[in-house]
């Protein structure tokens, strides 16, 4: 198994309840707080994170011009739906 590249460590300041549920779960599980703190990150990350990312990029795009107007996407709707009546 490979193992990952790690960055420089960290320092964080969580609220004490926060650590106390950490230890909690990290005791439990026999696991480390630093593999239960970097789960939960990469939890919020896909989840969270990912739609936070997803606004960016849709933002970028409109900045770069690709985007479509509304209107125009309305009106091509009818005119199919009505071509279709037809």
């Amino acid at each position: 198994m490979t193992k990952q590249a790690l960055s420089n460590p960290i320092t964080l300041r969580i609220p004490q309840e926060v650590l106390a549920e950490i230890e909690a779960i990290a005791e439990t599980t026999e696991r480390s707080r630093s593999w239960i703190i970097v789960r939960a990150l990469k939890t919020y990350l896909l989840n969270e994170g990912a739609d936070i990312l997803a606004v960016r990029q849709g933002r970028q795009e409109i900045d770069d011009g690709n985007h479509e107007n509304v209107d125009d996407v309305i009106a091509d709707l009818k005119r199919v739906s009505s071509e279709k009546a037809a």
